[in-house]
């Protein structure tokens, strides 16, 4: 098994209550761009459940703070990270984890992150996971002449119903 990290999505929110509900959505989007829908619901509960513990915190503090959440493909698991960005650490591994591969870190310049490991579905990992391709985009195919004649045409058309409409219009 390759321990590598395959695949890295992160999202950068203010640490306020509604950074929970972009959370859930980002982990929603992520795991279905990366095909494995199956695990999408226990990863969005703990994600839930770290970005919660994050922003008490934040409130206890009363320091507004920015926080990373950041999900990342490696070996046999999914890595749900949330990373505060305050230099005075209060952060606790929620009691909710316990069950679960989960730990906390101290970063440089006393941030902290919250980590939990969550397998993939039995026989997955991740270079089996079909990832999206990015950075590449297609040109736009050659327009033919009949379209740029419709378009022409549709111009001309259109011209003429606005012309029509200001002559009835008495006050143009």
């Amino acid at each position: 098994m390759q321990d590598q990290t395959a695949q890295v999505d992160d999202l950068r929110l203010v640490a306020l209550p509604s950074a929970v509900n972009c959370a859930e959505l980002f982990v929603r989007f992520t795991l279905t761009e990366w095909h494995v829908p199956q695990i999408i619901d226990d990863v969005r509960e703990t994600a839930k459940r770290m970005v919660l513990a994050v922003i008490a915190t934040v409130v206890e503090g009363a320091d507004p703070t920015m926080i990373t959440i950041r999900l990342r493909l490696r070996g046999a698991t999914v890595v749900v990270e949330v990373q505060d960005d305050r230099s005075s650490p209060r952060l606790v591994v929620p009691r909710s984890l316990a069950s679960k591969k989960a730990g906390l870190e101290t970063l440089s310049r006393g941030r902290q992150l919250i980590w939990c490991e969550l397998p993939l579905p039995t026989g997955m990992d991740a270079t089996v996971v079909p990832l999206p391709r990015r950075g590449t985009t297609r040109a736009a195919p050659p327009r033919s002449k009949e379209i740029d004649e419709a378009v022409d045409l549709n111009n001309d058309v259109m011209q003429r119903i606005l012309d029509g409409l200001r002559k009835d219009d008495p006050t143009i």
